[in-house]
């Protein structure tokens, strides 16, 4: 074990990033090998951090050894240390399917800088998931944010102003948040999260920690793009390139829940939100409205990227609804859920950065006879959409299944309805994208055009029915076979590590 892992697991990426810039500007071609080992070093820091909870419980880290309240400190248990594999995985992963897709899609001397912000973004992810302090949190929040709008505008068509949009909402966002801080600060002195933890269950009935409260559920819902303050997601996420859409769609939202979570269930008790305030109730239904919206809109699309953008603004309602039933079965569907939607939306973001690179297609009209042409990246995306409609044992359908039994145990009917008419139509989504792929007919004239010589006819079939690159198809293999793994292992997931992230009074 790493006494120093809980500190290292966010100073090695903010330390890459400075280094990142400095080597590119030598050499950019080490860029690319630098970022990999900045990142598997992350993702080996972040098992070893979970290895230290699960051996030795909770992990109170003190920043240059000053006690709290006054000092900094990094809290890490079972839930963030469960977050912070996910997001440092899932960066890892999609940093090696960047190398083809960037070089495709952005000019050579933007490369260095996309790497140093890929990593301040992880840097931001990463420091959110583990810091105590809830002004902390509003810090690495703005990095990632900051991060975020540059990596989104550096892509092509409506990219500038998609970021422009997200800066705006994002701004609005993480001033309701700091509001809340302020808030608070104003009414217990402090920002640490367990000594707020102490100090505010007297102070419930004061209208100032209410404000609070309600600040930071209206920021972390712009954060997390939640229904109906989604608004900015789409256009960002369309036109950010490939790889950033791969990584803010599997990790920024799933952070933000991840802090919805903490301000519910530890920094305020969960009798607050639920039984106190009717929070709860409110977010369940505003869950309700993301996944009848979200799925809705994604039948209406073209657009394969933007398909999956509103399928995202689904799930995230997903996630919000286990949160707001408030039993168990619901708080571990949305955990559960959390992992399970990063590894599909990365791997399907991926299928998309694959199939624009090797055809330039982006529109689902256009994926008549991909299979021929693509044999390999079909299939993945078969898998990872039956998995995304909650089909076993792929994981997506653990993840629902924990999620449908905490709506029954809150005798929420309609919200269990609602769950799997949902996935009925996120399955028409995909439906009608595979009825293009295998049963479109063909353009009049393809058969009857003049192929030429042999040998040139062979070398366009063999063209056609190339793969991607072996450095963006490999992620997303893996990406694949974590879809199954975790279903088939998702009981062991639940037993070893989320049943101890389950607040008390579950």
């Amino acid at each position: 074990m790493i006494a120093q892992s809980p500190a290292l697991l966010v100073v090695v990426p903010l330390v890459g990033a400075v280094l990142c810039l400095l080597l590119g500007l030598i050499r950019r071609e080490l860029c690319y090998p630098f970022v990999l080992a900045i990142l598997g070093s992350c993702v080996i820091l972040s098992f070893d951090v979970m290895g230290i909870v699960l051996s030795e419980g909770v992990i109170r880290y003190r920043l240059g050894g000053w006690e709290p309240p006054w000092g900094i400190e990094y809290l890490i248990d079972h839930l963030n240390a469960f977050i912070a594999i996910i997001v440092s995985s899932i960066s890892f992963v999609v940093a090696i399917f960047s190398r083809k897709s960037i070089e495709h899609e952005l000019a050579k001397e933007k490369i260095i800088y996309f790497y140093t912000i890929f990593l301040l973004l992880v840097t931001g992810l990463l420091g959110m998931t583990v810091t105590g302090d809830v002004f902390n949190i509003y810090v690495f929040l703005e990095i990632t944010s900051l991060a975020g709008y540059a990596l989104i505008a550096i892509g092509k068509d409506r990219a500038v102003l998609a970021s422009f949009e997200y800066v705006v909402l994002g701004t609005v966002g993480a001033c309701f948040y700091l509001l809340g801080v302020g808030y608070l600060y104003s009414v217990t002195g402090s920002l640490n999260i367990m000594d707020l933890t102490l100090l505010l269950p007297e102070l419930y009935t004061s209208k100032v920690v209410l404000i609070a409260f309600a600040f930071f559920m209206v920021g972390l819902a712009l954060k997390i793009a939640l229904f109906p303050l989604h608004v900015w997601l789409p256009d960002a996420y369309t036109y950010a390139p490939s790889t950033v859409s791969a990584l803010v769609a599997a990790t920024m939202t799933k952070v933000g829940a991840y802090v919805m979570m903490r301000i519910m269930f530890t920094l305020f008790e969960p009798y607050f939100s639920i039984e106190f305030l009717p929070m709860a109730a409110i977010l369940g239904w505003v869950a309700a409205g993301a996944m009848i919206f979200g799925c809705i809109q994604a039948l209406a699309q073209t657009d394969f990227k933007r398909v999956l953008c509103y399928i995202l603004i689904a799930e995230v309602g997903y996630i919000v609804l286990g949160i707001s039933v408030g039993n168990r079965a619901g708080f571990t569907g949305a955990v559960l859920h959390i992992l399970n939607d990063a590894v599909m939306m990365a791997c399907l973001f991926m299928i998309a950065g694959a199939i624009y690179y090797k055809t330039g297609m982006r529109h689902i009209y256009e994926f008549a006879h991909l299979h021929k042409k693509m044999p390999v990246t079909v299939t993945c995306l078969i898998i990872a959409a039956i998995s995304v409609v909650g089909v076993p044992p792929t994981c997506g359908f653990f993840s629902k299944w924990y999620l449908v039994l905490g709506a029954i145990d809150a005798r929420q009917w309609f919200f269990a309805f609602l769950l799997l008419a949902s996935s009925l139509m996120v399955a028409i989504v995909f439906f009608k994208m595979v009825q293009t792929i295998f049963f479109a007919p063909s353009p009049a004239g393809e058969e009857s055009h003049d192929h030429g010589s042999a040998s040139h006819s062979h070398e366009e079939h063999k063209h056609a029915r190339d793969e991607a690159p072996a450095s963006m198809m490999v992620p997303v293999f893996i990406m694949v076979a974590g879809i199954l793994l975790l279903g088939i292992f998702s009981g062991e997931i639940v037993s070893t590590v989320i049943q101890y992230a389950v607040p008390k009074g579950f």
